[in-house]
């Protein structure tokens, strides 16, 4: 009988391709195993099959189970895995990158290196909070002034659409309990939306760490992600909780946001922000590179060589494979 061990691993040929993929599949109580080359999950209402290089990235929710034979035919097709919460909202852990490729990563080291694009991102990510604003020229204490004056305009927004007393935002960090119905609401869509962030960053083989607003933290670039919804998800629902009952708003924001997430397929529409981002000019194209699962080496004027040969030894027609 064939076993597991003497299975040929998928090349990237045979693969899917990413933009072909399932974006997300999201799996909670239920125990993930392996048939073939698909996954399986099982619960009380039977078994479903899941061709595995199908899937861009895998979210697993609570109470899931999963496989060592599961997880490896996941790792040969490529997909990405996330340990999260109830509907990707909070964010625990997760497995390798959707892309063998390093694009995507190369490409936020590149912006974020250089202080004139730095700055270019950062301009991005306010027009794509606020589109009816134009922050060409604008420098960074100018873009850190409005984005403050447009999220107080929002509370206040909110408050009087609500009919709730608005008197400033309040956190005490470690102490959710400190702030009142509506501040514990906002605190409880922050910390869904950075679950949110942090899942689609991970799966997508960013840096958390490299921001282009944020600084100085390892999750710096998921706070930049996140925040780009702050206003349009986050701040509207957790008044809307808070006006219907100022009890257990924690709780009830965290439920609410899962399902407007859901909803308006939130996850997607991240992924397809950062490429924009990122590879502007490349975002509404197929990438070649993709799905690339080439190892190079580095030469000299941005040339790029074959690895696996040793270039101190060369003939007429190139490198010796050694």
């Amino acid at each position: 009988m064939t076993t597991i061990s003497q299975r040929t691993a998928l090349t990237p040929r045979q693969l899917t391709r990413t933009a072909e993929r399932l974006s997300f599949v999201y799996l909670e109580r239920c125990t993930i195993h392996r048939d073939a080359n698909a996954i399986t999950a099982q619960d009380a209402e039977g078994t479903t099959h899941i061709p595995s290089a199908t899937i861009g990235t895998l979210l697993l929710g609570p109470g899931t189970r999963i496989t060592h034979q599961a997880m490896s035919v996941l790792g040969e097709t490529g997909a990405a895995v996330c340990w999260v919460g109830e509907r990707g909202v909070r964010y625990y852990a997760a497995g390798r990158a959707l892309s063998r490729s390093s694009a995507l990563m190369e490409a936020q080291a590149r912006q974020w290196a250089n202080n004139r694009s730095r700055l270019a991102v950062a301009r991005a990510m306010y027009q794509l909070r606020f589109p009816d604003e134009d922050p060409a020229g604008l420098t960074r204490h100018e873009l850190l002034g409005r984005e403050g004056r447009r999220v107080k305009a929002c509370y206040r927004a909110q408050a009087a659409r609500t009919g709730l007393t608005w008197q400033g935002r309040q956190y005490v960090p470690g102490d959710f309990t400190a702030g009142d119905p509506v501040n514990q609401a906002i605190t409880a869509a922050a910390q869904c939306m950075y679950g949110i962030a942090h899942a689609v960053v991970a799966s997508l083989g960013c840096s958390p760490a490299l921001g282009f607003i944020h600084s100085g933290h390892e999750l710096s670039f998921v706070l930049d992600i996140a925040d780009l919804y702050k206003t349009e998800f986050g701040i509207p629902l957790a008044f809307d909780i808070a006006a219907q009952d100022p009890e257990d708003t924690g709780p009830r924001t965290r439920r609410a946001l899962r399902d407007r997430i859901n909803e308006t397929a939130l996850l997607e529409r991240c992924v397809d922000d950062i490429k924009r981002l990122l590879l502007p000019a490349q975002a509404d194209a197929a990438d070649p590179d993709e799905h690339r699962d080439v190892v190079t080496l580095q030469s000299d004027g941005g040339r790029e060589v074959p690895s696996g040969y040793n270039h101190g030894e060369t003939d007429d027609y190139g490198p010796v494979n050694w």
